[in-house]
């Protein structure tokens, strides 16, 4: 019988009411994140007078280092209950936040706080997803997974167009450490839903006497085993680490060079995060009309001919609206292909190895886009950023080759091992 099924949730398109509560909490703690979206670095430069390589060093530094210490933390959070595991990452996510204020009223504050709790968070933000993922497929049965997936993208792309203008907002009547107390609190309110959801869950595998060094390799193991998980952790790795890479080098190059005012390079990225919302409302009839696997291949191939217009980005009204056109086209890919993407990833995934399964996805993801980054600002200071957008833009075009070739066979269920390739 299907996990989802044995905790009594309903079928055919409407999760129920738990996941009305874990919705509410994602939704919750995705819009205190984007209230305070720039509020680290903005601390960094106007509190502690910190220079350009001491930015780079919080964004790229502390993704990298959180992702590490999580490495651990995947094969842990296996063999314990999911809901307290959430729970307590959002207890820790808030206590570690709310010392940057505590410590601003004190007059203590330092970059290497600053640092030290970029790193907590990094580390805690995988952990969660590994784990909130992991209680999904046991909260709800398959058919599902795509409407509850479909929903948490809606709301991350709804949170997105409306947390930074707030967050602007805040930050220019109270200050940047403002929109990091309302990040803590919204993180207290995401553990307090996820505590009110109220029911059981089915008790985890026999915890191993000691975690092994090889156990940490248990997750990558099984994703480069599967024929399906294996092209699609390249290919989201590599696209989005692309993408990201690119971030630095178009604000440089759009307000700098391009002489674009804050406001408008503000509303050329929230403008166009509307396709992202229209893109998870697509997703399940596009699924349901045309199959899985032609939706996935087809988002994620779409999705990767947009970036390289960003090479011929000009001045004026003109760049402004190329700039929308461009995100808009490439969010609204996105968008269609993320909870489509997740949704896949899951049913592909035994029961008993998501949470390992998902942290060292999630793992990889952050530390290909920390290298990718640093490597794209090296480029962009040798060849120029618009040169190195470009070649960021043209490698993007070959990533649809990543991605899966053929349809999985089946999901797996709750012992289910990794497909191979067939021959």
């Amino acid at each position: 019988m299907r996990s989802g099924h044995r905790l009594g949730q309903p079928p055919g398109g409407r999760p129920g009411r738990r996941f009305g509560w874990l919705w509410g909490a994602y939704g919750t703690s995705a819009l205190g994140t984007w209230l305070a979206f720039g509020a680290f670095p903005l601390i960094a430069v106007r509190v502690l007078h910190a220079g350009p390589a001491e930015v780079a060093l919080l964004a790229s530094v502390g993704a990298a280092v959180g992702a590490a210490v999580a490495v651990p933390l995947g094969p842990w959070v296996e063999f314990r209950r999911k809901r307290p595991v959430l729970i307590g990452t959002d207890l820790v996510r808030c206590a570690a936040l709310l010392t940057v204020p505590a410590a601003y009223a004190l007059g203590v504050l330092t970059f290497l706080q600053l640092l030290l709790v970029s790193v907590v968070l990094a580390a805690a933000d995988i952990t969660f997803r590994a784990a909130s993922g992991a209680y999904l497929k046991t909260l709800l049965p398959p058919e599902d997974l795509l409407v509850a997936n479909a929903r948490l993208e809606s709301t991350s792309w709804a949170t997105t167009i409306a947390g930074p203008p707030l967050g602007g907002a805040a930050i220019g009547l109270l200050g940047p450490v403002a929109t990091v107390v309302a990040d803590a609190v919204s993180h207290l309110l995401s553990a307090l839903g996820i505590g009110a959801m109220g029911g059981g869950e089915p008790r985890p595998g026999p915890r191993p006497a000691r975690l092994r060094a090889g156990d940490l390799a248990d997750g990558w193991r099984y994703i480069l085993s599967d024929a399906t998980l294996r092209p699609l952790l390249l290919n989201t790795a590599l696209f989005n680490g692309l993408v990201m890479a690119t971030q630095p080098l178009l604000a440089v190059l759009m307000l700098g060079e391009l002489g674009f005012a804050p406001w408008q390079y503000g509303l050329a990225f929230a403008a166009p995060s509307v396709g992202g919302l229209l893109g998870s409302w697509l997703a399940r009839p596009l699924v349901t009309r045309f199959g899985q696997h032609r939706v996935l291949v087809a988002a994620g191939a779409a999705r990767a001919i947009w970036p390289v217009g960003l090479a011929f980005l000009g001045p004026g009204t003109g760049g402004l609206l190329l700039v929308i056109g461009v995100e808009l086209g490439l969010v609204l890919c996105c968008g269609v292909f993320n909870p489509v993407h997740a949704t896949c990833r899951l049913q592909r995934t035994a029961t008993h190895r998501v949470a390992r399964t998902l942290s060292a996805w999630q793992v990889t993801a952050k530390a290909c886009t920390a290298l990718l980054t640093a490597l794209w600002g090296v480029l962009g200071g040798l060849l120029g950023p618009r040169t190195a957008i470009a070649l960021a833009g043209v490698l993007l075009l070959a990533t649809p080759l990543l991605l899966p070739r053929r349809a999985a066979t089946r999901p797996a269920g709750p012992e289910a091992e990794p497909a191979p390739d067939r021959v």
